[in-house]
This record gives structure tokens, C-alpha cells and sequence, in this order.
């Protein structure tokens, strides 16, 4: 099927430039400084030896550059990349065909490899290890095997959920990488880099205010970015300024904190409807209107971050940071008060 894409002389977007976004080498990748050079030394030493890196799995939260470094790892490496993902991979006939159209050296890449069906990641063991799988034709008293040798690769998997990967998988990579989320310095160098990309006039005061209410994420960075560029549009001759930025940042309901609504709305209902806790997940969910899946990946990790909630073994609690965020003062012992 033919892709098209609609443009808006209001809003032009070249979808090559924001194809673009995503750096190609270490040097144009900011931040992750301690796993950028781990990966520079690694894949400089298996490049001058010629062979294959080791099992790379990448951890950590969406929108980190997981993705990303490890297309850089494949162009450092001068190795082609082949992508999927774990839930798109349902069979081993499907992990077959992967690993068969590989070349040797090259790099098999898989988004969300927690969520691998179970009989998929037996066969993978072999492929990782001895760099063959057996397929089974058949079944019943006719069944025969059929070993397919596959070439020296690379397995690079990123995952949200480290713990949720089972040993015998986890124990297969040779590296281990944790990416962490962004300080604001990073965030800024990203945030212009990206603005130069998409011819987006932006100074230091505006990526910077931008940089410090984007969780941490270069995703969100660069989505915001976005935003703030149809806010300065619209509104202020095309350049995005420290004020300007602020102002469109207002507007999308994200504070000096780098809170949402979604996030404000958890906090607040877990001070006026549970007095700051502690309180069970799905009761948040239910109270808020979202899933519990949702506030525990996307909002719970950014918020304990900042300070203002905890996890504790009873359920969630508003630490004395969030009553203040929100203009209250946190209730001693059985001190009883109205709230909202």
C-alpha cells in the first residue's frame, strides 16, 4: 500500500526531516553519557576483530532512545539491522524467518521483548547461544525436526519491564544496559538539534523551558517541541521564546514541574479521596478513569522520581512534596480536615 501524506500549508512537515530526528552516530546522540561509551568501546573492539557484538538487552522507560541507539549500533557497526517486535512474533516459523534472512554480523532488533510468546523464547535460547534453532514439522508419531543453522548475530532487545523477562532470556545478554531518564543540559542540545532539523526558530531560554517540563524524555522533547512550534505559529511570528514556550506549555496543561493533568488529577485523588494513602492501584484507576497498566508504566515512574509519590507494600502515598504541589499541608495521625 502506498503511504500518503496530507500537508497543511497552515503547518508544512517533511516527513524525511522528522525521520531525520533520530541521530545516526554516538557523537550526535546527547546524554547517556557512562552507556554511550560502554557501547563505543564494545562495538569498536568487535568491529576491529570482525565479528559480532555480544547480546545487547536496552532497559528503561519509553521514549529514552532505546530504538535509537540501537540503529546506532548498527550503523557504527556497519552491520544491517532487522526490526520487530515481541508481540509480533507469534510462532517460531516467525522467529525462523527472521533469523534465516540475516547476514553474518548483522543486528536482529526487538521492541518490547518481554512480551515474547513463551514458546518463541525457548527456540531463541539456541539461536543466542549456538546459533541454530530446531523447527518441528509435524506432530503425533510423524513429527520430525529439522535444524535450521542461522548466522552470527547480534540480538539487541529493549524492554519497559526488565523484570517481567525470564531468567533463562536475561542471562543470554552479554550486556545489560540501562538507559535513564534526561537532566535538562541534554534535553536542551536535543531539543535545538531538532529545531535546526524542522527549520524551527527557537532560542536558549525557549528549548530550555521546554527541556525542564518534558519529563526527562527526548520523545516528549521532541513532541512538545512540536506544539510549541504551532503555538509560536499562530501566535508569536514563528519563534519559539522562553515566554512563548511557557505560554504554550500553559495551554497544554503542563506546569513548571513537568506535570500533566493526568498526573495532577492522581495526586489529587489520592490526597482528597484517600487522604494521601496509602491506597491500591486499582482504586486510583477507577478514580481517575484510567488504566491501571497506563499509571503504572507512564505516570507512576515519573512521579516517584520527582518525589511526589512512593510505593509502599499497603499501596501508594502522597509524599509531603505533592501536598505541597498542591496548596495543602500534609494531616498528622487522625487529624480530620476538609481537603476540597
Amino acid at each position: 500500500m502506498t503511504e500518503r501524506f496530507i500537508t497543511s500549508t497552515l503547518n508544512k512537515r517533511d516527513p524525511a526531516k522528522e525521520t531525520s530526528l533520530r541521530p545516526p552516530k554516538f557523537a550526535d546522540f546527547p546524554g547517556q553519557e557512562k552507556v554511550k561509551d560502554q557501547l563505543e568501546l564494545f562495538v569498536a573492539a568487535a568491529k576491529a576483530r570482525g565479528e559480532a557484538l555480544d547480546h545487547i538487552l536496552l532497559c528503561g522507560p519509553p521514549g529514552l532512545g532505546k530504538t535509537t541507539l540501537a540503529y546506532i549500533i548498527a550503523n557504527e557497526r556497519g552491520t544491517n539491522l532487522k526490526s520487530s517486535s515481541g508481540p509480533a512474533i507469534e510462532k517460531p516459523g516467525d522467529l525462523a524467518g527472521l533469523l534465516t534472512a540475516l547476514e553474518p554480523g548483522d543486528i536482529l532488533f526487538i521492541d518490547e521483548i518481554h512480551r515474547l510468546n513463551t514458546t518463541v523464547e525457548e527456540y531463541l535460547y539456541s539461536a543466542m547461544e549456538d546459533f541454530f534453532i530446531d523447527i518441528m514439522l509435524e506432530q503425533g508419531a510423524g513429527a520430525r525436526s529439522v535444524r535450521l543453522t542461522v548466522p552470527r548475530f547480534t540480538l539487541v532487545g529493549a524492554t519497559t519491564r526488565q523484570g517481567m523477562i525470564s531468567s533463562p532470556l536475561r542471562s543470554r545478554f552479554g550486556l545489560n544496559i540501562r538507559l535513564d531518564y534526561y537532566d535538562v543540559d541534554s534535553l536542551t542540545r536535543i531539543l535545538k538539534r531538532s529545531a535546526g532539523i524542522l527549520d524551527i526558530e527557537i532560542d536558549d531560554l525557549g528549548a530550555r523551558e521546554i527541556a525542564g517540563r518534558c519529563r526527562g524524555t527526548p520523545r516528549i522533547a521532541n513532541n512538545l517541541l512540536r506544539r510549541a512550534r504551532d503555538y509560536a505559529q499562530i501566535r508569536a511570528d514563528s519563534v519559539i521564546t522562553g515566554q512563548v514556550a511557557a505560554d504554550a506549555l500553559g495551554m497544554l496543561q503542563i506546569d513548571n514541574d513537568g506535570l500533566d493533568e493526568m498526573d495532577v488529577r492522581i495526586l489529587e485523588t489520592i490526597i482528597a479521596n484517600f487522604r494521601g494513602g496509602p491506597v491500591g492501584l486499582k482504586n486510583i484507576a477507577v478514580s481517575v478513569g484510567e488504566e491501571e497498566d497506563s499509571i503504572e508504566e507512564v505516570y507512576e515512574p515519573f512521579l516517584i522520581q520527582r518525589g511526589f509519590l512512593v510505593r509502599t507494600p499497603k499501596g501508594r502515598v502522597a509524599t509531603p512534596k505533592a501536598w505541597e504541589k498542591l496548596g495543602l499541608s500534609p494531616l498528622r495521625g487522625s487529624e480530620q480536615q476538609t481537603l476540597f
